[in-house]
């Protein structure tokens, strides 16, 4: 884990709204159609509606996300959901309280 790429990650407003709903995200965004919230995330087009940007920026701002180990994504029949990699958000916060 980079934490570079984090802080390119979050240094985005955009993308780092999307991991702050992420968060939370039954306040957030609609209940899915399939699979639960929690569990399964938050489907690719609700994250899409919310946001107003292009499918592609989405896409990329998403794949960011992933990259940077803030994110992960789950495939679910033909749907793609995202919701926030808790452990890897705790090992970041744990390797930036030990090395700043």
């Amino acid at each position: 884990m980079e934490l570079l790429e984090v802080f390119k990650a979050l240094s985005n407003e955009t993308r780092l709204q999307i991991v702050q709903w992420l968060k939370n995200p039954e306040i957030h965004f609609p209940k899915p159609q399939h699979g639960d919230i929690h569990e399964d995330g938050v489907c690719v087009s609700d994250i899409h509606k919310k946001i107003g940007l292009s499918q592609s920026t989405v896409s990329l701002y998403l794949s960011i996300l992933q990259n940077a180990g803030l994110i992960k994504a789950k495939r679910v029949g033909q749907w793609t959901y995202y919701k926030r990699d808790e452990e890897n958000i705790k090992k970041i916060i744990e390797l930036l309280s030990r090395d700043l």
